[in-house]
């Protein structure tokens, strides 16, 4: 009885002997454990349904990882690409009203029709990361291909949506190839896109080893991945940081430049590098919120860090907001809504390259305040916002 009324619980977080300090400080608030899964389920209409698909093999619970979230209104979006064979629906999502925690089956978006394999112009195939725009819009990026060795050396997986100061029809999207090591360009008001290629796109040969979740394993050949956009400069522009996931080092360029096509194709001077994050530095998934402060995923530490743009991006800048060795196993999406943080980790290593006990929890969506989490790091060191309408990355 005791466990069906504990619907959430409380992770702490601590300094940990070897873990690579990532400025002076760590976070020290604790993590909330929103929902957790040992494997995921679906919201099938009735029993009869869900046993028919499992027969079938429309339905492998086995098979099922999450990777992706957002959140928008009352809804929790969960994306859970078809790497395997057994996914019913790709882009799901959470009730946020009726469920306060535990293990909620997921319910496809917009409807199960849409969320069929291969049913290409009117259906998405498999979705990987999500977001939602503050005109009410959810950008899916669908990859259009099932399984993970069938993607004819593209995968375009990351999407970062930019609105410029002309409403919600001044939207571009950015999205990451990182196999095809490119960028494309998406113009909403023009509907039309363009490529662009780049050697800061390209992984580092030095950086392709990993250690998580009690594997060994190289990744070499994973380019330009992870992306955030900065809030909106003086000059009516973004700034764009991104990096290759095989890499530990993060690059910078304006939306000046991605926005024009011409300026796009023929600008690689007007593209930054910064220095690394440090030895433990691989990163998946990174967020910039409207106060210009990034938070982005440590994969090799089970962790999630931050940067406060107003500060130089440099290690002695950046802090380890949360960590925990068994609860974020791969972290592998994290997002901020309403001041708070969301985290959802995967053990994806162990799910691509191993097997998952389904007998432990798996998979979780955890949640901690903004403001809790960056109290005492050196991201809340310095004030909030920008200094004289300018930022150090601006010049």
């Amino acid at each position: 009885m005791l466990q069906e009324l504990l619907f959430v619980s409380f992770l702490y977080f601590g300094r940990v002997n070897g873990i690579q300090r990532w400025g002076s400080q760590f976070g020290q608030a604790p993590l909330l454990e929103r929902f957790f899964w040992r494997s995921l389920d679906f919201a099938y209409p009735d029993e009869t349904s869900r046993t028919v698909a499992m027969m079938k093999g429309e339905f492998v619970p086995e098979n099922a990882l999450p990777v992706g979230i957002e959140i928008w209104r009352n809804k929790l979006f969960v994306t859970v690409p078809r790497w395997r064979n057994g996914i019913p629906a790709t882009l799901n999502y959470i009730s946020l009203d009726t469920n306060r925690g535990g293990s909620p089956k997921l319910t496809p978006y917009p409807n199960w029709a849409q969320n069929k394999a291969g049913a290409c112009g009117s259906a998405i195939t498999t979705a990987y990361r999500i977001h939602a725009d503050v005109c009410d819009r959810l950008w899916v990026l669908d990859t259009g291909t099932i399984g993970t060795g069938n993607t004819t050396n593209t995968f375009i997986a990351n999407i970062a949506v930019d609105l410029g100061k002309g409403g919600c029809d001044d939207a571009f999207a950015y999205m990451s190839d990182e196999l095809g090591y490119g960028l494309i360009v998406y113009s909403w008001e023009q509907n039309k896109s363009w490529r662009l290629t780049h050697s800061y796109f390209m992984p580092d040969p030095l950086a392709g080893d990993y250690n998580i979740g009690g594997l060994n394993f190289q990744w070499g050949e994973e380019g330009i991945f992870g992306m955030s956009l900065s809030p909106i400069a003086s000059n009516g522009f973004r700034t764009l940081f991104f990096h290759p996931l095989s890499s530990r080092r993060e690059f910078a360029v304006s939306t000046k430049i991605l926005r024009d096509e011409t300026l796009s194709q023929n600008s690689y001077h007007e593209f930054q590098v910064l220095p690394e994050r440090g030895q433990l530095g691989h990163c998946t998934s990174a967020i910039m919120d409207e106060n210009g402060m990034q938070f982005f995923n440590l994969i090799d530490q089970n962790a999630v860090g931050c940067w406060n743009s107003v500060l130089p991006y440099s290690p002695e800048n950046h802090a380890v907001l949360v960590r925990h060795d068994e609860a974020m196993i791969f972290p592998a999406d994290v997002k901020v809504n309403r001041g708070m943080l969301w985290i959802i980790s995967d053990k994806m290593p162990v799910f691509l390259l191993s097997t998952l006990n389904y007998t432990d929890v798996n998979f979780r969506i955890l949640t901690v305040s903004v403001r809790d989490a960056i109290a005492g790091t050196v991201c809340d060191s310095s004030p909030w916002g920008f200094a004289g309408n300018s930022l150090w990355w601006e010049s």
